[in-house]
């Protein structure tokens, strides 16, 4: 029998996972009788003996679709006092040779501790919204997403003018400002705000009444999921917190700061909460290319035995990265981004 792989994809959804996959089947189809495995719903299907066979036929006409034709879940491969043992017998029962791990910060951090502790044969291939994952200069994912808040941004625009009225439109983001900042530049917002930098909702107002004076009759304001006031200024009382920050799912603050702003202000204050569609629809041409290019170096990192390793973008370049450095921290925004988004603000 020859070389036999399993791949899965883990976590939160995003454009770009079936181009990861097929780029990794394709690639195997050049190895004489390589095989590739799919395993069904991330973790969950290593635990539950969820494989089937994929192969070009299979993976012919994925490339432009949204999801994962593999399906996800957020099983943790450690959650289970038995998953461990189940993920070995699925393992040998299949003949698996090595196994290629698509997915965030929480699948690659479970991907590292499985090769560490229990020495099964993987690599790594990233992907998120979020761009929160140290290690690569981009994962695959987040270029789609800030073209899709860029476009809503940009159809906000039209109804806040014609209606002379703030928008506040949250994004996406847990714990960094990626999406809200790349987002908010591309798409023209007066004021982004970041849970790297907590905001005081009288700078807020300040810089909303001052464009009013100035004569723009309307503002936009990009607001991440994970943003919080200024611990000064904070209008959130203990309840509101637990809501908007509650473990596992973030998402309100966009709503409580509108109410904020229109009873300080005045000014007629609507919000937006773009939410599950910044995961969905086709990836852009930058995630399609990145995604294949990161499944056949997935692959060959595979065929070169570079265990513990995951598929990286450093500069132009994709290269193999250990899988301890692309989790060992949240990748928050560069300061430099925000720097340029404050240029703009009011």
């Amino acid at each position: 029998m020859g070389l036999r792989v399993g791949i899965l994809t883990g976590g939160g959804d995003c454009p770009g996972l079936n181009a990861a996959i097929r780029a990794v089947v394709r690639r195997a189809s050049l190895v004489e009788g390589a095989e590739v495995l799919g395993v069904s719903n991330g973790w969950r299907g290593l635990i539950e003996d969820e494989l089937r066979p994929l192969t070009r036929i299979s993976v012919t006409g994925i490339l432009p679709r949204g999801g994962t034709i593999l399906g996800t879940s957020r099983t943790n491969p450690q959650d289970g006092a038995d998953y461990p043992a189940r993920i070995r017998a699925t393992w040998e029962r299949h003949g698996l040779d090595a196994l290629v791990v698509v997915g965030g910060e929480g699948t690659l951090r479970a991907a590292r501790d499985v090769w560490h502790e229990y020495g099964l044969p993987l690599v790594g291939i990233p992907k998120t919204i979020d761009n929160d994952l140290d290690g690569t200069d981009f994962p695959f994912g987040f270029d789609t997403a800030v073209n899709t808040v860029m476009e809503a941004v940009d159809r906000l625009h039209s109804t806040a003018e014609s209606h002379h009225r703030v928008m506040v439109i949250e994004v996406m983001g847990r714990h960094a400002g990626w999406i809200a900042a790349y987002g908010g530049i591309a798409g023209g917002a007066d004021v982004i705000l970041v849970p790297e930098h907590p905001f005081r909702l009288s700078r807020v107002c300040e810089l909303l009444k001052h464009r009013e004076q100035q004569g723009s009759a309307f503002s936009i304001i990009v607001v991440a999921e994970d943003a919080h006031p200024h611990e000064e200024e904070n209008f959130l009382d203990s309840s509101d917190e637990e809501q908007i920050y509650r473990k596992g799912r973030l998402g309100g603050i966009g709503f409580l700061l509108a109410q904020e702003i229109e009873h300080h202000t005045g000014i007629e204050t609507r919000h937006a909460n773009l939410g599950y569609v910044q995961r969905g629809g086709s990836p852009s041409a930058f995630d399609r290319v990145l995604a294949t290019r990161f499944g056949v170096k997935a692959f060959e990192m595979v065929l070169a035995g570079e265990w513990g390793q995951m598929a990286a973008l450093r500069g132009n370049n994709v290269v193999s990265v250990p899988l301890d450095d692309a989790v060992r921290k949240i990748k928050r925004l560069d300061e430099e981004i925000y720097h340029v988004a404050e240029v703009f603000f009011g």
